[in-house]
């Protein structure tokens, strides 16, 4: 068995995205998932399964298209490699909820940070399966955007380092 964490794009954010962690947890138990448990309402899942990650994802994008009736993405990640995303962050003295892990589900490109548009304060690193933003003015007041980043999830630091513990006391 293998601990995941599972990671949703844009649940719980604004109109038409909202699902219950509840019946988030639901779904993942229908889909076989063991020690199944939610971390915060926007929508992190951290369970345990035989299957791979490939498989997870699949499953788990269709259980919510099914439940939501819209499709929303999933970043799938073990438990040791959302340790390694939390070890890897390059600008761990800045304080956590201003830096973000967005999850992508391939590399960044090499180039991801220089197609950036609307920078003024943020700082910019790839990591394998992730870029991190330090927002020293807060993500809020940002108009960053990161075409490379369309499609992934973001979790600040603190989130990152809470979901790792988890995820590595139920493996």
């Amino acid at each position: 068995m293998t601990s995941y964490v599972a990671l949703l794009r844009g649940i719980n954010l604004m109109g038409g995205t909202v699902l219950r962690m509840a019946d988030l947890k639901a779904l993942a138990e229908n889909l076989g998932f063991k020690s199944v448990r939610t971390f915060i309402a926007s929508g992190n899942l951290l369970f345990t399964s035989a299957k791979s990650e490939a498989a997870v994802k699949t499953a788990l994008e269709t259980a919510v298209k099914s439940h939501m009736s819209r499709d929303v993405g999933v970043m799938v990640r073990t438990a040791s490699e959302m340790a390694e995303v939390a070890a890897a962050n390059p600008f761990a003295d800045e304080p956590g909820n201003r830096v973000v892990a967005i999850f992508l589900d391939e590399a960044p490109p090499v180039a991801a940070t220089d197609a950036a548009k609307n920078v003024a304060d943020e700082r910019m690193a790839l990591g394998k399966r992730e870029i991190y933003v330090h927002y020293p003015s807060g993500q809020g007041q940002s108009k960053l955007t990161i075409p490379a980043a369309a499609k992934g999830t973001a979790r600040n630091m603190n989130t990152v380092a809470k979901l790792a513990e988890l995820a590595r006391e139920q493996s």
